[in-house]
């Protein structure tokens, strides 16, 4: 894979909590790039300020969600990192740094101001938009069912799912999917169904032989299939849309990330992202 980029990526940073990074204090987040020290300097020094005057911001995701979020050799990289940098350059915003989390542990660290903006991949939901914001959407996906390659597991729609063990990420519209159209439905029982903090382990367990079948998004699963003995069954049209995640009383920064959306989707950026992670 090109790992070459028209615009910087940042090194992948692990924090912990609200630690600092780089010499800049993360905890509450949101901070002025500048920061309090330049108080009492004088006129032209704080002109200078003014025209430099930025907020910091640190983003959350969630590793493991292949072409979107993953590390390689100790860096951050995928889809959404690439993507929200580029976005972010387009504001009056500057990225501090990443912070990694398990899937169903991002809105709560945004609700706790541990993080400043979710870019996970996450689908713009109604049940979502009760507790978080979003921004504008900036990508499309449907489901897909992942099974065993070869395997005598090939169903053609999710009631050939009927008494299978299927497993999703916790947190995931996929696993929703489970819970709304299989469980709800009776096609399995509540034990039938296994629930993953990421999709590798879910897989693995597929390879394995001890799961039957992953609900998982299309994108996701189209790289799993081409790297491990894992093959796509059937996809089905969900419609998601994905949107970065903000608190919902952050319509400064929701908006600002809205624009940025269009910006670089207007710039033939976005399309030289996609590209090198879809390979379209």
């Amino acid at each position: 894979m090109d790992q070459s980029r028209q615009f910087d990526r940042r090194k992948y940073l692990q924090l912990s909590g609200a630690v600092g990074l780089a010499g800049v204090g993360l905890a509450g987040c949101l901070e002025d790039a500048n920061g309090d020290d330049d108080a009492g300097t004088d006129d032209d020094d704080a002109d200078d300020d003014a025209d430099d005057d930025s907020q910091e911001i640190v983003a959350g995701t969630a590793p493991g969600f292949e072409p979107f979020e993953m590390v390689i050799d100790g860096e951050l990289v995928g889809f959404d990192i690439d993507l929200l940098e580029a976005v972010v350059e387009e504001t009056d915003y500057e990225l501090a740094g990443w912070e990694e989390l398990e899937f169903d542990g991002l809105i709560p660290a945004l609700e706790n101001e541990n993080i400043d903006v979710i870019a996970a991949a996450m689908t713009i939901t109604d049940e979502r938009e009760e507790t978080i914001s979003f921004s504008d959407s900036y990508y499309s996906a449907d489901q897909s069912v992942l099974v065993q390659s070869g395997g005598d597991v090939q169903p053609d729609d999710l009631e050939d799912l009927e008494g299978l063990n299927v497993g999703a990420q916790s947190g995931t519209t996929g696993e929703g999917i489970v819970q709304d159209e299989l469980i709800d439905e009776g096609l399995i029982d509540e034990g039938d169904y296994d629930s993953y903090d990421n999709y590798v382990l879910a897989v693995e367990e597929l390879e394995r032989g001890t799961l039957d079948a992953i609900i998982i998004d299309e994108p996701v699963a189209e790289s799993f299939a081409a790297d491990r003995e894992v093959e796509i069954a059937f996809t089905f049209e969900t419609g998601e849309e994905y949107g970065f995640g903000v608190r919902q009383d952050d319509d400064d920064l929701q908006a600002a990330l809205s624009e940025g959306i269009e910006a670089v989707e207007e710039s033939s950026e976005y399309d030289e992202i996609t590209q090198e992670w879809f390979d379209e």
